[in-house]
């Protein structure tokens, strides 16, 4: 089936993330500009205007009022999801690298990079305290002075933050106390990506040691592991079959030194259970920098080094072949 290809950044696409409905689906890239799209048909609803460099995340709340991103120019930002007026503007020493809000959409934490002298930090705002960002004094901030965080999501019920870093360590923070409550080192490499399951148990990461694994959200278990040959950069769960999405390819840096026709850059999918993979959809012009199944699981879109977004429905075929397997 013929992809819908989104075209509305300049450069590659750094995260792709759809909001709890699935009507919208939002790009950010390493350019200044923020899309949004609607996910059936590709159309741009519109843009929200106000970095000055690269956005590396974007998070839109439980019911899409607000929309939260990270960028470069070492600020994060709160929205209006329907006018792109941006709400809140929260000064940081250096670039937002991860960023989310909690379900009930009132409490936003963001991660920052260990760089120019500064360490990394993760910082938790209340919104319902304005004060916090007219000071831009969150009611928390954790440094992580080992190892820079690459990549985190909220748990269950809100009640810790689950952070992968760029050792390959993988830690939960309370989001009360700020205490550091269990840390596991099961990859080797950077961790590039961390995305739950629809129902918050499960979570899974992608990382540059060439593997995706499935853990349990509460517990930090290690459950399963999908290897490919090359970097991993985002890995998504299907909401309703056993499915794995994974999205990689090489370094960006080494990407001119082969030909495009070897076919490095595909998404690949694996069965959950098996960790074997069963299919491969080709598309994309480099590697793949983030992958996000629609919340109904009858699509999926991919975002790449390319700058281009592509939203891949399903066959029927697909449905069907689940069933009987």
């Amino acid at each position: 089936q013929k992809p819908i290809l989104l075209q509305g950044h300049e450069r590659s696409i750094t995260q792709i993330k759809y909001n709890r409905e699935g009507d919208l689906l939002f790009t950010v890239a390493k350019d200044p500009i923020v899309n949004v799209w609607y996910s059936v048909n590709g159309e741009r609803l519109g843009t929200y205007n106000g970095h000055t460099g690269a956005v590396w995340c974007v998070d839109a709340d439980w019911d899409t009022r607000h929309v939260l991103t990270g960028s470069a120019d070492n600020s994060c930002r709160l929205w209006d999801c329907e006018t792109g007026k941006q709400l809140a503007l929260v000064k940081t020493s250096s670039a937002v690298r991860t960023c989310g809000f909690d379900f009930g959409g009132n409490i936003i934490m963001f991660s920052t990079d260990k760089q120019m002298g500064y360490q990394c930090f993760v910082s938790f705002f209340d919104l319902r305290d304005s004060s916090q960002i007219e000071n831009n004094e969150p009611y928390m901030k954790i440094p992580c002075s080992d190892s820079k965080i690459t990549s985190a999501v909220w748990g269950p019920l809100g009640e810790f933050i689950i952070a992968g870093h760029e050792s390959g360590e993988l830690n939960q923070f309370s989001a009360k106390s700020g205490e550091q409550l269990s840390n596991i080192k099961e990859h080797t490499k950077q961790i590039n990506d961390i995305q739950t399951s629809r129902d918050m148990t499960m979570f899974i990461t992608a990382s540059k040691d060439n593997t995706a694994k499935l853990f349990d959200c509460t517990t930090l278990e290690h459950l399963k592991t999908f290897r490919t040959e090359r970097p991993v950069n985002s890995a998504a769960l299907s909401p309703i079959f056993d499915h794995v999405v994974l999205g990689g390819g090489q370094e960006a840096m080494d990407v001119t030194t082969t030909s495009t026709r070897i076919g490095k850059f595909e998404a690949r999918f694996f069965h959950l259970a098996f960790e074997e993979e069963f299919g491969r959809v080709k598309g994309h012009f480099g590697p793949i920098n983030s992958v996000a199944f629609h919340p109904d699981g009858k699509s999926y879109s991919s975002g790449g080094e390319d700058g281009y977004v592509r939203i891949h429905y399903f066959d029927p075929q697909y449905f069907e072949f689940e069933f009987e397997a």
